[in-house]
């Protein structure tokens, strides 16, 4: 984890989550390089172990015990995880090249993607058969299959693998054991399933020998797969394969564990490549082409040492990568890497039996799978047990002087970064770094706006369109995401949440950002990646920014002051107070923000429960918040801070009425319950539990798990309405339609009684 008063000067870039790469998260996470920042870029947060994929099939681990969290991960390493897909590399000017956010510059980037089984050159492999490879896409076809064969009642269903290397073969016996398990459980026949196993050449495991090749040829006809050989797979039909030579092969469901290639991207980034698509590679595992750019695993190419693509290789480079990526950007000498000459493959055949292959050697059995399986969990604690993260954090700083290999210039840049900073404005960032970075936005043009971003002005100057008032809000808050572009995009969402809310239109924005000093070149990426996510939230609501400041501080953080445009008349205008006894409450997004970030904080927390909850906060409220007024929603608020309760009291009070709450309607984000239920919340839930006063019976409720929530501070939350009760069902379909799938209806709103407390709780 980096100190905060550590200047970042180097940034190194891992595309891809693999073996290789989280050994190097690991290491750097036991021992950070001062100056250092790391990213990741990965399209999924969490990265499958290969060794442990056909337990998985065969339900031996669940889903988590197969998977490394990259999220914990990083936030372990003090790395930030980038969500997207690379599409390319800008080697001229060091930046990776992704889908769906700005380019990430790197000083120093690794490559650990794994390959792709080769389907293009089959005709409708793409459409009629799934890859092994990615894993994702795998998953979600093998989990269509396991619900196919629980359904199945009659006629033979066909399954074949083409592929008999080691992971076809296992795959496939794998899947024949727990999908044949499946149907017994069910009391059905499992001779219904049929297994087809299809390789290019005249044997199975073609590199092992040829004891385990027996041995797996006894298993496959014991277990009644029919294997062809010599058989090239040339067509794909919805249900069947054709061979070259004229064999055809019935089948409903093929999975492609085939020699595999590189992603197609690397064609554009001018690295040598071999001719099947891989990086190739040094003995420092430094590509050919570029010494700033490494890769490793199955992507990687060794020039001087021809490997096969088994995990055993990327798993143990991911040592020497880590070392050799530290020394780079300390401009030392590299450090040689030799993969062994021979390895021991453990090859399960799914019903908890193993066979053992090293060269010329080969024994199998019970105990082979559960030394096997010792193996893998001892492999997979390393990824998921942490020391203590709140002890790391209190832990007085090492005094560590960074080794990197600077500039004249950065060095100047770096010891003024640590230096005493002045206050007031001499914390201003500087005015060429401002400018570079926000020189790159394209921000929405409005004919309102006079003066705006673009104009070099002391202020921005918009224009009231007659008839229209002026709705006012701001928001500010420190980072609790290490993404810039994604946390620019929550801060703009929540910004903006009061403006929808009240029934306003967004007119103009101005942002307070303040961003920790360091090299200027990190600085103004890190505004750029910030404000490109802020900006891309304000133009999609149609709001112009127009200017703002930014400053140096600690922490990074950001905020906005934002105008909105409303009729004067206040013709559509929403409020907390309007609520009518009768109507009913709807909640248009789950909550549970405050209490997973917590945890998030201290690697208790899922990387998919934190990507989830990401993806709620990022979910604009301006659909939402005029599907409530189309179906005559009485009131309405934001959901932030104050949490759940804290906000429904502002209603009932400014209304005069009092109001029901049914706890187990609440819609609440995955992972909120099980993150409460550990006591882990955020900081500002002791200020809110305070409201508790507002309970009528909250005695009968404080033991239920989700009565913690209602204190739950939310970031970017959803909206908070009263709707007609005849218009309820009707409203709520149109939000879900909207893309609020998790809109609820929570309770109902009540005339004022004589208790002080105007919350009533029912189970």
């Amino acid at each position: 984890m980096q100190h905060p008063n550590q200047p970042i000067a180097r940034d190194i870039v891992l595309i891809g989550g693999g073996h290789s790469h989280v050994g190097v998260l690991k290491r750097f996470g036991m021992q950070p390089e001062p100056g250092v920042r790391l990213t990741v870029i990965c399209t999924d947060v969490h990265t499958p172990y290969s060794g442990m994929l056909p337990g998985y099939v065969s339900g031996h681990y669940s889903y988590d015990e197969v998977h490394i969290d990259l999220a914990r991960l990083a936030v372990f390493a003090g790395a930030r995880l980038y969500r997207d897909e690379v599409v390319g590399i800008d080697r001229a000017a060091k930046k990776v090249l992704c889908r769906h956010r700005p380019p990430v510059p790197y000083d120093c980037l690794s490559i650990n993607i794994g390959s792709t089984p080769r389907l293009s050159g089959v005709k409708g492999a793409d459409e009629f058969a799934t890859p092994v490879k990615p894993i994702t896409r795998f998953n979600q076809r093998w989990l269509a299959l396991l619900a196919k064969v629980q359904a199945h009642t009659q006629g033979p269903l066909r399954v074949a693998v083409v592929g008999a290397g080691a992971g076809g073969v296992e795959l496939l016996l794998s899947m024949q054991y727990r999908l044949r398990n499946e149907l017994i459980s069910r009391g059905r026949d499992p001779e219904l399933l049929q297994f087809h196993l299809l390789t290019t050449t005249d044997s199975i495991l073609p590199t092992h020998n040829a004891r385990v090749r027996r041995k797996f040829a006894s298993v496959l006809n014991d277990r009644g797969v029919q294997v062809h050989l010599n058989a090239e797979v040339t067509r794909v039909e919805p249900d069947q394969l054709v061979c070259a030579s004229g064999l055809v092969v019935e089948a409903e469901e093929t999975m492609w564990v085939t020699q595999a290639g590189g992603a197609p991207w690397l064609q554009g980034t001018g690295l040598a490549l071999d001719a099947g698509g891989f990086v190739r590679v040094n003995d420092q595992l430094q590509t050919l082409t570029d010494p700033a750019i490494f890769a490793a695993g199955d992507i990687a190419a060794m020039q001087n040492f021809p490997m096969e693509k088994a995990g055993v290789f990327a798993v143990r480079m991911g040592r020497p990568l880590a070392d050799n990526l530290r020394l780079s950007v300390q401009g030392r000498t590299l450090q040689a890497y030799r993969p062994q000459s021979s390895w021991l493959a453990l090859i399960s055949t799914g019903n908890r039996y193993a066979v053992a292959s090293r060269g010329a050697l080969g024994f199998w059995g019970d105990w082979v799978w559960r030394w096997k399986d010792w193996i893998d969990q001892r492999f997979m604690r390393n990824f998921s047990e942490f020391p203590d993260m709140q002890a790391k954090a209190d832990a007085p700083p090492r005094n560590t002087p960074s080794q990197l290999a600077l500039n004249p210039d950065e060095a100047l840049q770096a010891i003024s970064a640590i230096a005493m900073r002045c206050g007031g404005c001499g914390a201003k960032v500087g005015a060429t770094v401002l400018s570079r970075a926000l020189g790159q936005l394209q921000v929405v043009q409005r004919d309102d706006v006079l003066i705006g971003l673009k104009d070099p002005d002391d202020a921005a100057v918009v224009r009231v369109p007659p008839g229209m008032a002026l709705v006012h809000s701001v928001d500010f808050f420190r980072a609790f995401v290490n993404d810039p572009y994604l946390f620019g995009k929550v801060a703009a969402n929540h910004a903006l949440g009061d403006i929808f809310a009240m029934g306003a239109e967004p007119q103009s924005a101005t942002a307070i950002a303040t961003v920790p000093p360091g090299l200027e070149a990190k600085v103004e990426d890190l505004l750029f990646q910030m404000m490109s996510g802020a900006v891309e939230v304000l133009n999609d609501a149609g709001c112009a920014l127009v200017g703002g400041h930014t400053g140096e501080g600690a922490e990074l953080a950001l905020g906005f002051a934002v105008n909105g445009l409303i009729d004067e008349r206040l013709v559509g205008l929403t409020r907390k107070g309007g609520m009518l006894p009768g109507d009913v409450l709807i909640l248009t997004k789950p909550i549970g923000t405050g209490t997973l970030f917590a945890a998030h904080a201290r690697l208790a927390a899922k990387g998919r429960w934190i990507d989830a909850a990401l993806q709620s906060m990022v979910l604009s409220n301006r659909q939402g918040a005029q599907c409530l007024r189309d179906f005559g929603a009485t009131a309405c608020t934001d959901l932030t801070g104050f949490g759940l309760l804290g906000h429904l009291m502002e209603m009932t009070r400014a209304s005069e009425v009092d109001a029901e709450l049914v706890l187990s309607a609440l819609p609440l984000l995955d992972g909120a319950l099980d993150t409460v239920a550990a006591g882990i919340v955020s900081s500002l839930q002791p200020a809110n539990v305070r409201l508790r006063r507002a309970l009528r019976n909250q005695d009968d409720f404080v033991n239920d798990p989700r009565y913690p929530l209602l204190f739950d501070p939310q970031t970017a939350g959803g909206l908070l309405a009263s709707v007609p009760a005849d218009r309820v069902a009707d409203c709520v379909a149109a939000l879900k339609a909207a893309g609020y799938a998790q809109t609820a209806v929570i309770g109902r709103v009540l005339f004022q009684g004589e208790a002080i407390e105007p919350v009533v709780l029912l189970p």
